[in-house]
Order: C-alpha cells, then structure tokens, then sequence
C-alpha cells in the first residue's frame, strides 16, 4: 500500500473565472497536506501563476510538462496547454469553459490509466462547458461514460450521506424515471459503497418516498406504492438493509437520517435542499459506484465573490481528505476480500462494538 505522501490527487481546475484555483490554492497553502498527498492540478502553470498573484497567495507551484515528472511534497502544475487564456473574475465566458473541460477531460484520462490515485474537480459552468465535442450535463455523466461502474451522486458529510434516484432531471419527469430497475441499480450501488468505501460492514439505508407523505397509500400517486414498497421489500429479502419509502417532509427535521448509514432520495432537491442546510461549506459531492474515486466541494463556481479573496475552502479541502479516505478504505476492503475470514472477524467486532 502506498505511504500517504505518495498518494496522487489529480485536481481539474473548473472555471477558471470561478473560486476553483482560489480554493485549491487556500487547500494546499497548509504545507502539512504534503504529508497527506502529493497533488497535481490539471492546467498551465503561468495562469495558475496569475490567478496566485491576484489573490495575494505565497502558495509555492511546480510546473511539470509530463507526469512523470511529479514531485512529492510540492503543488505541482501539469502544462495542459500553452497558450495564454484571457482570465475575467466572475464572468460566464465559452472560451474559458473549454479549457475547463481541457483539464477534466485530461486529468480523467491520467485516472483511468492509473498516473493519478484519485481526482478531485473544481467547479465548473454547465452552461459554458457545452460544445460539440463535450455534451454532459456535468463531471457525473462524462464519469459514467469514461469509468467502469454505474454513477451515484453521494452528498457526504461525516455520518451524513444522502444519494440520488435521479440527479439532472427536470421535476416534471422524475416520475417517469422511478422504476424497479432504476432503485434497484442504486440501493445496490450505495450498498456496496457503504462497506469499501466508508468501511461500514451492514449498512442501513433509507428510501424517501416520491409524493408527499409517501403517496398516503395511493391517495397521493400511485409510485410509492406500486413501485417503491415491493422493490425495497425485494431487496430486503436479499438481505440488503434498506427501509421505506419515508415521507420526505420530517425525515430530516425529526433527525430520522441519523438512524440510517446512508439516505437516498427521489430527486435532486428533495435531498439536496436538507444536505445543504445541514451541512454547507463541509460537505462533499463523492461519485460513488465507480471503479475510480472523485470528488469535488459542495458548491458551484460563486462568480459573485471570484477574484476577490474571499472563497471559503472548506468544501474542497474536505473533498481532498474524502478522496484519501476512500482510497484507503477501498484497499483496506480489497484486503479482506481476498481473505473472507478477516471478513467475519470485522463483523464479530463491530457486533461486540454496537
């Protein structure tokens, strides 16, 4: 297993008019991250340079034109491209959501053949990214494509995890996309990142009903009960702990979620709405159900405050301890594979331990 300062963070730099170089630079201003990882942000390292002096940062960079010239317990900047790249704090510029997509598309690729440990994105623009040769909604969907696995957007923030049945869909088609299949796919894939991602050995998960109050037993929409209840009572049989549908409206308020491993709601606000009240400036946006790891902060690119020193960072550097953790827990969990009595070992203790 690699020693920490080995492990490779791979960062794509998101819009460059945006906060991402602030809080990647304000991140790794803490020399004590060099203990933690060796960083390489996905970019050019004159611009990086620039946007270093805009904000008054001391934050040392190392410019590499290859990989294979990374050097441990520095920043360092891989020249993705050379060219100089008009840089306007807070505005929504196509010129600049390619170069955006430049270093993701990059960094990606250095992912899958293993140069980089795990990848860690910036914000980006989805208005400005979009071109004929880039047409995903967001990093999610371009990951799904690009890696082995089925995506899941998983909020974490400590014990709290809330996933999506359906991130960027519109409301008027959510309905339309719950189906046995679909909940299947995602219980599953959270079930299973629950125990070698966060370590978790039975994890508990909650379903949050689609209508209000869950349907009211078909008096409310017909989905909770026809296509929820009987798919969660199938997977219950398989032995994969997760309960409901929940009405959505107190499961939170009443501090329901702190009894369950992980959440998974129907639609992007209905989770993402209580995730972010909870817990915004600390939480991440992991991509669970990947052969891969990524993640990235819990917020967009804040074109308002870009430029001006004022970005919190919290966010992405907690996505950066995220990412190590997984990759730690998923070796960890390789290991035991490998060995199914260290298994039964792990779960008399964590019995001995409830």
């Amino acid at each position: 297993m690699k020693k920490a300062e080995n492990i490779i963070i791979g960062i794509s730099i998101g819009d460059l008019n945006g906060i991402g170089s602030e809080v990647i630079l304000k991140t790794f201003e803490d020399n004590r991250m060099m203990e933690l990882c060796t960083p390489v942000i996905f970019a050019n390292v004159k611009i990086i340079s620039f946007i270093k002096k805009n904000l008054n940062s001391e934050t040392a960079l190392h410019g590499i034109d290859s990989l294979n010239e990374l050097v441990k317990g520095k920043i360092n900047v891989l020249n993705v491209w050379r060219e100089g790249v008009d840089i306007n704090f807070g505005a929504t510029d196509e010129n600049v959501g390619k170069y955006a997509i430049k270093s993701f598309t990059a960094a990606t690729k250095a992912l899958k053949e293993g140069q980089i440990d795990v990848l860690v994105t910036a914000p980006i623009n989805k208005y400005n990214i979009q071109s004929d040769d880039f047409k995903f909604p967001g990093h999610t969907d371009y990951l799904n494509q690009e890696l082995e696995g089925n995506a899941l957007m998983l909020m974490v923030q400590d014990n709290l995890r809330v996933g999506l049945l359906t991130d960027h869909v519109p409301v008027n088609e959510v309905a339309a996309h719950i189906t046995e299949k679909l909940i299947t796919q995602k219980i599953e894939t959270i079930n299973k990142s629950l125990k070698q991602d966060f370590g978790i050995t039975k994890p508990k998960i909650a379903l949050l009903g689609l209508n209000p109050h869950s349907g009211d037993n078909g008096v409310i929409g017909k989905e909770d009960e026809e296509i929820m209840k009987p798919t969660v009572k199938k997977l219950f049989e398989k032995g994969i702990l997760v309960f409901g549908p929940y009405a959505a409206d107190g499961f939170f308020g009443s501090g329901q979620y702190e009894k369950f491993d992980a959440v998974i709601a129907s639609y992007h606000d209905q989770g993402l709405i209580p995730f972010k009240t909870l817990s915004f400036g600390n939480g991440v946006n992991y991509t669970a159900g990947l052969n891969k790891i990524r993640t990235s902060p819990d917020h967009g690119t804040a074109y308002e405050i870009a430029g001006k020193g004022l970005a919190d960072f919290n966010s992405f550097k907690e996505a950066v301890y995220l990412a190590i953790d997984v990759y730690h827990a998923r070796n960890e969990y390789q290991e035991l594979v490998k060995n199914p009595l260290k298994i039964k070992e792990k779960e008399l203790l964590t019995k001995k331990g409830a």
